[in-house]
């Protein structure tokens, strides 16, 4: 029936579809009438088989485009069929299901269908329908019931008699509702896809750790075949798939106590028994209670990200080339080694190696051959001790040796004269057999210091005293030791100074021909410290090598020489000594043109003086470099000739001028028949070879008499002139007597 704003709901079935579509309480006791304003959809009445509309609420055109007149069944004036059905509005492909549903409802049973709306313009809306079924007698009122043997009813709506059945209903848009359900299964598919398809393992497990669920790459990732042949065969995660159950209690703790473990890493075992390393991210799941449903999470396999880490934190801990602890990891076994010791009262021996002549070795036969001669000795340091010792790598041919648990001094010297047996054997390197010793220095906790810093130094002066009594022995640290390693690093610090401060100068000692002619000088080095006072060459000359200090040092005679040698009375040449190690720069040529033409020296008047173990590196480099020298026009000499072993072999092959005998064989020449065995065979095979021949240190008449005898082309001695001066350098030039 029709009404201004009001629709009758008085039958205890519309009470129902009251309730069912939680409508308003009436505002009119007497046919218990709901205002229609307040309901938020369309109210409907229509008859169950023929769909006709008997009641439509004002919201009709909101929902549905279409006017109440438009929708109802009969126009109330002429009693004409008219207006759409219920069906009329459903998608056609869904009348059938929501007619179907509808009609397997029963008399005064509630219902819920969803379907598709075609409004009045062909758009198409969700709706979700709710009501109840009626049989047409007892949904009408009083007034409709007295109408009701009449065609046409007193507001002009015909009752169809086919309509035994009517269906009192709540039309509502359920657009919001469809999308919110279909993002819903859309995550759910998303979420599910995921599962089963994401590389990274995901799992579902019980409070006890019992599986539940798995994807096919946690299945992969711990070698099963399937997702149900993991969850089948893991039935205890602790014992059966944790390398140390320990883990796994850990696990359950942390999940346990803060409902979540976030990159949990852990070493497991996979189905054939080999392990990987996995990091795990796991929360707990609850349900609205707050009760504990399950856990799930994510595993990835980090092996390769715990293999590159281990590799990081190794190369950050040990030495690159040998593979032994570095500086880092010495000091962290060091401070273990103390601490033991102090619990169990027992001694800690800290020693200092260094390998003798490793220098000799590296500048004469060339990096690789010194890489591969620290790589040997490294290996022998570690077969000579035992396991539970420490050997490091402290930089260049040092290393430091721990011993822990050494009963006493007995037991360390045995060890320590094992070490150096083993590194004097022979080895070969490129086809050579090369003998090297060692010299140690020792310090013992608590004896000599009780901490890392004190019983490393004073190893390390120990090492040092060893070497300057002769190499290839092991000294004990004593007070008298730490005073010396105080000095020499003091003497370290002032020789870092002495360019700047000027403190540096250059003497010269005179050459002389058989006639006593002049023919050149030496340019020598010397110190004066401020600080220090005079410092012999035999103490800063082999510190300068061994910090690199030699370099600028050179560069600074080289350049003060060539600049005294253009103002002597005499075009007589200059010589300047050449490290060994300078021959590692190519651009060593370079840097010696620069300086003549910086100084006006002509390049003729210069000597270079190399040592043989500059000979004896990188050939090919240095025979490059030589020409290059060579080219300029300075002339190569090559000093100390006779002391090495392998000069003959290359002086045939070297583009030299000069070689000078070394004054050892010198010394004993005076007396003539054998002593002068090895300076007449230099002489001989410097003719030869078209080289002239400087005899050095030479320091009294005799051993120039023998010298010349045989051919000697020049002297250099006590016996000639001590290094002079600048000035008296150019007094010597000029014939004038010098002290």
């Amino acid at each position: 029936m029709r009404s201004r704003g009001y629709m009758s709901v008085g039958t205890k079935a519309s009470m129902d579809l009251r309730r069912s579509v939680a409508l308003p309480k009436a505002t009119r006791c007497e046919e218990c009438q709901v205002p229609l304003a307040a309901v938020d959809g369309l109210l409907v009445r229509y008859g169950r088989d023929s769909g006709a509309f008997y009641f439509v609420s004002h919201r009709s055109e909101a929902l549905t485009g279409y006017a109440v007149a438009e929708l109802l069944w009969g126009d109330g004036a002429t009693g004409a069929v008219a207006g759409i059905a219920h069906d009329q509005l459903i998608l056609p492909d869904e009348r059938e299901r929501v007619r179907a549903e509808i009609a397997a409802v029963g008399e005064g049973e509630r219902y819920r269908v969803r379907y598709s709306l075609r409004r009045r313009d062909g758009s198409v809306h969700r709706v979700r329908e709710s009501g109840v079924v009626l049989r047409a007698e007892k949904s009408r009122s009083r007034h409709q019931r007295a109408a009701a043997q009449r065609t046409v009813t007193a507001d002009g709506v015909a009752l169809p008699p086919a309509d035994e059945w009517l269906v009192e209903a709540l039309i509502e848009d359920d657009s919001e509702q469809v999308a919110s359900e279909r993002r819903r299964d859309d995550a759910e598919w998303r979420f599910r896809s995921m599962f089963e398809n994401l590389v990274v393992g995901m799992f579902r497990t019980t409070r006890d750790g019992r599986y539940l669920a798995a994807n096919q790459a946690l299945a992969k990732l711990y070698g099963y075949a399937s997702p149900s042949a993991l969850v089948a065969s893991l039935r205890n995660i602790a014992e059966r798939l944790y390398v140390d159950p320990a883990r796994r209690e850990e696990f359950a703790r942390l999940i346990r106590e803060e409902g979540r473990v976030i990159d949990f890493v852990s070493e497991v075992y996979r189905a054939d028994g080999t392990r990987i390393w996995i990091a795990e991210n796991a929360h707990a799941v609850h349900d609205a209670a707050g009760s504990l449903l399950y856990y799930e999470g994510t595993v990835e396999n980090v092996t390769e990200r715990r293999e590159y880490q281990a590799r990081l934190e190794h190369q950050a801990t040990h030495d690159l080339l040998t593979g032994l602890p570095n500086r880092t990891l010495l000091r962290d076994r060091l401070h273990q080694a103390i601490s033991a010791a102090k619990r169990g009262s027992s001694r800690v021996v800290t020693a200092f190696v260094d390998l003798d002549n490793f220098k000799y070795v590296n500048d004469s036969l060339g990096h690789a051959a010194g890489d591969t001669l620290i790589i040997r000795m490294a290996q022998r340091l570690r077969e000579a001790l035992r396991a539970i010792d420490t050997v490091a790598r402290y930089g260049g041919d040092e290393f430091v040796l721990v011993l822990a648990e050494h009963s006493g001094l007995h037991h360390t010297m045995g060890t320590l004269e094992r070490v150096q047996r083993a590194i004097s054997e022979p080895l070969f390197i490129d086809g050579r057999e090369l003998r090297v010793n060692c010299s140690i220095g020792v310090s013992l906790y608590p004896e000599n210091g009780d901490d890392i810093g004190t019983l490393l130094r004073h190893a390390n002066a120990a090492m040092h005293h060893a070497k300057a009594l002769g190499k290839g022995q092991f000294q004990f640290f004593t007070r008298e030791m730490n005073t010396a390693a105080h000095q020499r690093l003091a003497l370290d610090s002032a020789l870092r100074r002495a360019q700047e401060a000027n403190e540096l100068s250059v003497a010269y000692q005179p050459k002389i021909d058989p006639y006593g002619v002049p023919c050149g000088f030496e340019a020598l080095m010397r110190w004066n410290s401020a600080e220090l006072g005079p410092i012999s060459p035999e103490r800063f000359i082999p510190l300068a090598e061994e910090t690199g200090l030699i370099e600028s040092m050179t560069d600074f005679v080289l350049r003060r020489a060539c600049q005294e040698a253009v103002s002597w009375p005499l075009p007589v040449s200059v010589a300047v000594n050449l490290s060994p190690r300078l021959f590692r720069d190519p651009h060593l040529a370079a840097r010696v043109e620069a300086i003549l033409a910086e100084t006006g020296l002509p390049a003729a008047r210069l000597e270079l003086e190399i040592t043989e173990s500059a000979l004896l590196g990188d050939l090919s480099q240095t025979m490059t470099i030589i020409e290059s020298l060579r080219a300029l026009g300075a002339r190569i000499a090559l000093d100390d000739f006779g002391t090495g072993y392998s000069s003959l072999t290359y002086l045939r092959r070297l583009p030299i001028d000069i070689v000078k005998i070394d004054r050892s064989f010198v010394t004993d020449c005076e007396q003539g028949g054998e002593a002068m065995a090895i300076p007449r065979s230099i002489i001989a095979l410097g003719r030869c070879l078209h080289l002239r021949i400087v005899a050095e240190g030479v320091e009294n008449p005799r051993q120039l008499e023998q010298l010349a005898a045989y051919g000697c082309d020049e002297f250099q001695g006590f016996l000639i002139a001590k290094p002079l001066s600048p000035e008296d350098a150019r007094a010597f030039l000029e014939g004038k007597r010098v002290g």
